[in-house]
């Protein structure tokens, strides 16, 4: 998986890292260059809201430590999302943060469409199993520093 597998995404979810996550605030620069828009996540009550990012304008403190989009922005439904992780296997699944988020936004998304959904990575957090829930969504890829993660599809 490169880049590419993102060309012809209008709209894609990115998200600022907080603690030691892989950062993918350069890919999303590189994107939104190629004139692409990227949508980043606003934790509410209900969930992930993706609201627009433009390069240069300036995020607000959310909860979690997050950097999230201005309110007033209009909520927007991306059709890929890059999505940060705690560890992955080679099956697509991955553990997040325990809340369940992603894999809310994820479900809901895809009621409009298929959403491509691109797990970011260090490759020292690859796990052999990562339990499994019916309401855990597989990713369709993933990509460390080392390259993409060729997955194993049962």
């Amino acid at each position: 998986m490169t880049i590419e597998a993102l060309a012809e995404v209008e709209i894609v979810g990115a998200f600022w890292p907080i603690r030691s996550e892989v950062d993918p605030r350069p890919l999303a620069r590189l994107l939104f260059a190629r004139g692409q828009r990227i949508a980043l996540p606003k934790v509410t009550p209900n969930g992930l809201v993706f609201r627009e990012w433009r390069e240069g304008e300036a995020l607000v403190a959310g909860r979690f430590g997050l950097s999230e989009p201005h309110d007033d922005l209009p909520p927007l439904d991306p059709t890929a999302l890059l999505v940060p992780l705690a560890a992955y296997d080679r099956h697509g699944h991955r553990i997040g943060y325990g809340r369940g988020y992603y894999d809310q936004a994820i479900e809901r998304l895809s009621r409009n469409g298929p959403v491509l959904t691109i797990g970011i990575a260090f490759s020292v957090q690859a796990v052999d199993t990562v339990p499994s829930e019916p309401h855990d969504q597989p990713l369709d890829h993933l990509v460390t520093e080392a390259g993409p993660v060729p997955l194993i599809r049962t």
